[in-house]
């Protein structure tokens, strides 16, 4: 590990910004590599502002349950580098020795660069991808769409486009049809595509987009629907209904990411009626995806709580994301009522105060605490004034050891067990799983 987090750290030195959206750099490394983007499985590209790694896992889990070997890109890793990657040759994370392999061929190909750390590391899960057997590749957008380094793919098998809200305003722009713009760069000419509901603004540019590629498109609530009735997650579109078990991940959005996943693999012509009642339908059970409404159940951090205290992890970071999450717990609140208190960390880059006023109302507290694995975290007295005007009592402490350190201490004095929540940032949701003893498997 020691020998790939120092490659990992010389490749983040070929270009002065983390962040450079752009085709060209991307295009001349992979020139040099030999074109492996040219020699991938058939690709399902994800792009999107939220679920894209819950959907991309419904996708996985749907396909394995036919037996296919997949590949997955997602990014960012919670704890380690490794869980970007993940191989259908073995079904697990890529191994250090792989990763390493991969990262030094990038290192030549780049020579001195310029190569942002995304196009490097992009370059060599694609590297890795066309060296490894597998059926299919999920391949989830970085950021953006048009100029993200997952872009090079020419024609993907289908295109999935997540719900769209505010986020990256820096690289993206503040205007909803300017980043829906963006995302549905990803529709390439002829190749179908599948969308979530979306508001208006963002349905009409993706429209646009897919008429102008004469791209088949299929839009939730339209060409496609799902819902839970009776315990079963229940699919609909002109093709049938599907009658299958419910997913494992938490959220009623996670009806609707089901069921972009199912309509992802029954418009590319990979999910008939008879698998999804067959080997597929329990598939959906199978899925997981961590930092996403994630229980913990064991670990050194719930062992510090009262009996019967819950724990959740979400990396949620925008209002879109807050919107689920306190949904949610709002729904946990009327079926079995506990005091709710979050723990935050939160970027620089994020709208705080938007993601804050969804929970107005809800929790009793919100602890803010500096992220320790990036240097572009707000730090805790700045995250609070943000929660402060979102009308929700809080307070800033110099660590998350600190922070719950007083939690444990209020909750135990109280003596009654409570709802937790860490959540603005899968920076601080890697940090809580990995002291808790849980990272990604």
């Amino acid at each position: 590990m020691d020998a790939v987090n120092k490659a990992l750290e010389r490749l983040m030195k070929l270009h002065p910004a983390e962040i450079d959206l752009s085709l060209e750099r991307m295009q001349v490394v992979l020139k040099a590599l030999g074109n492996p983007e040219k020699q991938l499985p058939p690709t399902i590209h994800v792009a999107g502002t939220n679920g894209k790694g819950s959907t991309s896992a419904f996708i996985r889990a749907l396909l394995e349950a036919r037996g296919k070997r997949v590949h997955v890109y997602s990014s960012p890793h919670l704890v380690a580098f490794n869980e970007r990657i993940r191989l259908g040759s073995t079904g697990k994370f890529v191994s250090d020795e792989r990763l390493m392999d991969a990262l030094l061929a990038v290192e030549v190909a780049a020579g001195e660069g310029p190569v942002t750390f995304f196009e490097a590391t992009t370059a060599a899960a694609f590297w890795l991808f066309a060296r490894e057997p597998a059926d299919y590749l999920i391949l989830e957008v970085g950021l953006g769409g048009i100029l993200d380094a997952t872009n090079v793919i020419e024609k993907p098998l289908v295109s999935v486009i997540t719900p769209i809200s505010k986020d990256h305003e820096n690289f993206l722009g503040d205007k909803l049809s300017g980043i829906a713009a963006e995302k549905a760069g990803i529709i390439k000419q002829g190749c179908p595509v599948v969308s979530a509901q979306q508001v208006d603004e963002v349905h009409r540019v993706i429209e646009r987009q897919a008429a102008r590629c004469k791209a088949e498109l299929w839009f939730g609530t339209q060409e496609f629907t799902s819902w839970d009735e009776g315990g079963r997650f229940i699919y609909q579109d002109e093709g049938g209904l599907l009658d299958m078990a419910l997913p494992k991940l938490h959220g009623h959005h996670q009806l609707d990411n089901a069921g972009l996943a199912v309509a992802a693999l029954r418009i590319a012509g990979l999910l008939s009626t008879e698998t999804a009642e067959g080997e597929a339908n329990t598939a959906l059970r199978a899925a997981s995806w961590p930092a996403r409404l994630q229980p913990l159940r064991t670990g050194t951090v719930l062992e510090r709580f009262p009996e019967q205290t819950e724990i959740w992890v979400d990396g949620g970071h925008n209002p879109g994301a807050g919107e689920v999450i306190s949904s949610f717990l709002a729904d946990l609140n009327e079926t079995a009522p506990k005091p709710v208190y979050l723990i935050s960390g939160m970027m620089q880059t994020k709208d705080p105060t938007g993601f804050f006023r969804c929970f107005d109302g809800l929790v009793k507290s919100v602890s803010c605490v500096p992220l320790t694995t990036t240097s572009q975290g707000r730090t805790p007295l700045e995250l609070a004034e943000f929660a402060t005007k979102a009308r929700l009592k809080t307070r800033g402490y110099e660590s998350l050891e600190e922070a719950l350190v007083a939690l444990e201490d209020e909750l135990t004095l109280i003596g009654e067990p409570a709802r937790i929540l860490f959540c603005g940032s899968l920076y601080l949701a890697g940090e809580v799983l990995a002291k808790n003893g849980t990272p990604p498997e």
